[in-house]
């Protein structure tokens, strides 16, 4: 950590992850971190059932509670001051970032409606996780009549809304609790909701508006299509309709009640809010085209600037604006990377051999190909390029010889060969991706980065901060304090990247050349209609588990 001077000033960023949320104190000058503190999520991640005895949940389902949030500005943001020794007085900004898309109704006010006593117990009131994926069916509907109809956004995602995004979410609430629907006022990105916790004013981020809620040129999906949807859709857009600001703007002032909260002084600056992987941009000094920063955790967002839009099959989205004024930001992902991993550490590793680190070591011992094996990385459905969440893992060459470290590395691999699918989707489509930058909790696994290098065939640098989204959100609160006039030179003086880490080793890059063929084309076969073998499955299993749920008559018929 560095000394503090008590005539600097600093800002804090607050990230808000899948798990927990972290908060940063930085020094403006310079983006020196002085502090930090995590707050774990008391209710982490709802999957199966409500809390305090509410229903149980279908498959597929991945819900939070709001006030875990609220927690991390209570416990999180004075525990990084006092860690950092900084006196409150001399902060002159908080930003704060989010997992996306994760959503919310509430009321006019903003409150969340499972926090309305008698909608507790009912599923649709709660934060639907970026990972609920439950939206498959009403995602399928939205592109299936986007299509249709020539809808000129749909091209802009890609040719496909994900299931993760606002309308799939609003599309099934309205579906499956028409009530939940009508009593939902105002329909919002978490990152938007923190905001207003923060300084009481309602705003919209211009990055999740587009890539989340389907905003292009300016305008929602008109009343026409989402009519054609469902009658009672039409008013979906006056759920989402905010005052939309640019990524670096001001959205108000910290609130007396968010200033108890957090202890930091009122009225200081709330920048508007972010995306965890967007905002990481900015810390990775990878605003301009050209670098690729890959935030790799439990998932990865791919994102990358562009200086003109184009239509590249696959990907989240194209936004104006969207990662930095000036800029047309891309954005891709993959649903499960680290997931993967832990997956197979949890419920697939012996005794023994059930860590990171020993698996990784040795898979590292092994030469590229000595497997024999070949995995789809779709653990968790597939983000990009396929848009499709039913679709699932698959490895491929397994035999009796096949031992732990074997699998491990050819997950590590198949994750790599989905970014590289990424890669080359935005090169075929004329965005050129020159290298890549990674960010996040994987970085500290060098077999993992090396693979990355070598499969992509392109430099891999590292960001230079442990807390990249903290920091990014960090380096925006500067600009909504007025420290930097834009985000750009806030990145330059307070971001940093380590330049070149992993270099592409030449007979690597050829030996995984032949086996991203083979990636390549069963990630066709299964993905592309080839054999729809992963979506029967996922019908079979969800037929069974809502059968086994439903209730049973005990009452013996007799006959006779």
């Amino acid at each position: 950590m560095s000394e503090v001077d008590a005539a600097d000033r600093y800002v804090i960023g607050v990230d808000f992850g899948t798990l927990s949320g972290r908060a940063l104190v930085v020094r403006v000058r310079d983006g020196a971190e002085l502090g930090t503190a995590v707050h774990e999520y008391r209710r982490g991640v709802i999957e199966t059932a409500l809390p305090d005895g509410g229903p149980p949940l279908p498959p597929d389902w991945a819900l939070q509670d709001p006030d875990d949030y609220r927690d991390v500005l209570r416990e999180a943001v004075p525990a990084a001051l006092a860690a950092a020794g900084v006196d409150p007085a001399r902060v002159i900004g908080i930003g704060t970032d989010f997992t996306a898309c994760t959503v919310l109704p509430t009321l006019a006010d903003g409150t969340p409606l499972c926090e309305v006593p008698e909608l507790r117990h009912r599923p649709h009131a709660w934060v639907k996780l970026w990972k609920h994926h439950a939206a498959q069916p009403q995602a399928d509907r939205i592109n299936a009549l986007a299509h249709e109809r020539g809808e000129p956004w749909i091209g802009r995602y890609g040719g496909k809304i994900s299931a993760e995004w606002q309308f799939a979410k609003g599309l099934q609430i309205l579906a499956e609790d028409p009530e939940v629907y009508r009593r939902a006022d105002r329909f919002i990105e978490a990152a938007d909701w923190i905001v207003w916790e923060l300084c009481g004013a309602e705003t919209r981020n211009a990055c999740t508006a587009g890539y989340k809620g389907i905003r292009q040129d300016g305008q929602y999906p008109s009343p026409d299509y989402l009519a054609a949807l469902d009658p009672d859709f039409t008013d979906f857009v006056t759920k989402l309709d905010g005052p939309l600001l640019p990524l670096g703007d001001r959205a108000g002032t910290l609130s007396a009640r968010a200033a108890a909260w957090t202890g930091l002084p009122e009225g200081i600056a709330v920048a508007v809010g972010n995306v965890d992987a967007h905002v990481t941009s900015a810390s990775a000094q990878a605003l301009h085209p050209g670098r690729l920063v890959a935030i790799m955790g439990t998932s990865t967002c791919h994102v990358l600037n562009g200086t003109h839009p184009a239509e590249v099959p696959g990907m989240c989205g194209v936004v104006d604006g969207g990662i930095s004024p000036g800029a047309w930001g891309y954005e891709a992902g993959q649903s499960g990377v680290g997931d993967i991993f832990g997956w197979f550490v949890r419920h697939a590793a012996p005794a023994g051999l059930d860590s990171h680190e020993r698996l990784t070591e040795l898979a590292a011992a092994q030469p590229v190909g000595a497997h024999g094996l070949v995995a789809l990385d779709w653990w968790n459905g597939n983000r990009s390029l396929l848009v499709n969440h039913d679709l699932s893992g698959l490895v491929v060459g397994l035999t009796l010889a096949t031992r732990p470290a074997d699998v491990y590395r050819a997950l590590l691999e198949a994750t790599a060969y989905g970014t590289r699918m990424i890669i080359e989707a935005f090169a075929e489509a004329g965005v050129p991706v020159d290298d890549l930058v990674v960010a996040g909790g994987l970085t500290s696994n060098r077999l993992l980065m090396q693979i990355y290098a070598d499969v992509t065939n392109r430099p891999l640098g590292i960001i230079g901060s442990a807390q990249g989204p903290a920091l990014g959100s960090a380096i925006h609160a500067a600009v909504a304090a007025g420290a930097y006039p834009t985000v750009h030179e806030a990145s330059a003086a307070m971001g940093r990247v380590d330049e070149g880490v992993y270099r592409p080793i030449p007979d690597n890059v050829r030996a995984y050349d032949a086996l991203y063929a083979e990636y390549r084309a069963l990630h066709d076969h299964f993905g592309r209609g080839g054999n729809d073998v992963m979506l029967r499955l996922r019908a079979i299993r969800n037929a069974a588990v809502d059968a086994a749920a439903a209730p049973h008559d005990s009452t013996l018929e007799v006959v006779g």
